[in-house]
């Protein structure tokens, strides 16, 4: 497995710190690895570790509560600092208690887990000033190149634009054995992280609003219209059951709204959304006609690759119209549009337009797919792979 450097840069600072080390994000995205590089890191620096894996039912049967934890970890206290390390600790009730506790003993704790209730208002008021939290995500087309190399296997932006970046579908050398490991995947998220979780009674709603929810990436978005579908699919439902059903893909890290800014009101507007997913193939195994979502599915990507390079994400409002990120770091603002190409006059056109009712207070970036540059004098043209194999814009 590849060097995940990104995260691990982010982390290291911290390793000596008495700040719980938090690493969160999606079920599979590769935190349990990153968590291992560390450990690996640290022992290599002759220091003493301690590993708990919760997903393995030999840990969870023999630690299965706060005071069982507490006391397995004290056992191997001793003069020098103790690395412990607990991977998926969220399956332990009141595991934040023994998080407080192990933080004021001779100890550097790091936890894992893939569901954002790590970081809900009740954990961080308890532990307020008292964690750091990253988030990791599944691979970018940069990592991917790494990993396939390292794989001796091809895995092309057109394989990426259908299957994503999950680091083991990646292994796979066949559509099919893809799609049945994503699948699998799907459900085990759907199901264990979410239907299980939360005890959702009305099963058959559930599935179909992820469904629907999956395939209508990178579109305008609200509890409202989710609603209008279903009803229109014979089901009825409230819009309190959407929005809360809704709030559970977003605490497993499933989806991701973001929000409209409107340069007339200079403020960000709370009514409107667009949403994306956290993984492209989450789409694509929905689509039962073999015909992927390449265009939804690339503006989808963008994101992705735009929140890992830490970027703050809006949608920006031109009368009508939309541009589809306003996107911000260090103090600068780019506008960026993305479509899969504007080869056609026509495409070209309507792409540029919306750009021409804007001042140069901002840089202008269209990003497609085409091997050609349109660049003009007012907007740059970014190719996708160049765009996802460098590392800035």
């Amino acid at each position: 497995m590849i060097k995940r450097e990104h995260y691990l840069r982010q982390i290291r600072p911290f390793y000596e710190s008495n700040l719980i080390k938090i690493i969160t994000g999606i079920r599979r995205c590769g935190k349990s690895v990153i968590m291992d590089q560390i450990e690996n890191e640290l022992r290599q620096d002759g220091k003493k570790t301690l590993k708990l894996n919760f997903e393995d039912r030999a840990v969870s049967a023999s630690i299965n509560t706060v005071d069982a934890l507490i006391d397995y970890v004290t056992q191997h206290l001793g003069k020098e600092k103790l690395y412990v390390f607990l991977d998926e600790v969220q399956t332990i009730e009141h595991w934040n208690v023994a998080c407080r506790t192990l933080r004021l003993k001779n100890v550097s704790l790091f936890i894992t887990g893939s569901n954002s209730k790590l970081l809900s208002k009740e954990f961080t008021k308890e532990l307020s000033g008292r964690y750091v939290a990253f988030r990791v995500r599944p691979f970018v087309f940069a990592e991917i190149q790494q990993y396939a190399k390292e794989l001796k296997q091809n895995y092309s932006i057109a394989d990426y634009l259908v299957f994503g970046g999950f680091p083991q579908s990646i292994e796979f050398p066949t559509k099919e054995a893809r799609l049945r490991y994503l699948n699998d995947l799907d459900d085990t998220i759907v199901i264990n992280d979410i239907l299980n979780r939360y005890k959702i009674r009305k099963d058959h709603l559930f599935r179909r609003l992820v469904n629907y929810v999956m395939i209508s990436n990178a579109r305008v978005f609200s509890a409202n219209s989710v609603q209008k579908v279903l009803k229109g699919q014979g089901i009825d439902c409230s819009l309190n059951t959407i929005v809360k059903y809704l709030s559970y893909l977003e605490e497993a890290y499933v989806i991701s709204p973001i929000r409209q800014y409107s340069p007339k009101a200079k403020r960000e507007l709370k009514y409107y959304q667009k949403l994306y997913i956290e993984d492209v193939s989450f789409n694509s195994i929905r689509q039962t006609d073999g015909h992927w979502d390449i265009t939804h599915n690339l503006e989808n990507v963008v994101f992705n690759e735009l929140l890992y390079r830490g970027f703050s994400l809006f949608v920006y409002k031109v009368d009508s119209q939309e541009i589809d990120f306003l996107a911000e770091k260090n103090n600068r603002q780019y506008l960026i549009q993305v479509a899969y190409s504007i080869a056609e006059e026509s495409t070209y056109k309507r792409e540029f337009a919306l750009f021409n009712k804007l001042d140069q207070s901002r840089e202008k970036i269209i990003i497609t797919n085409d091997d050609f540059d349109f660049s003009t004098s007012t907007v740059r043209h970014i190719k996708l792979k160049d765009f996802l194999l460098n590392e800035t814009l």
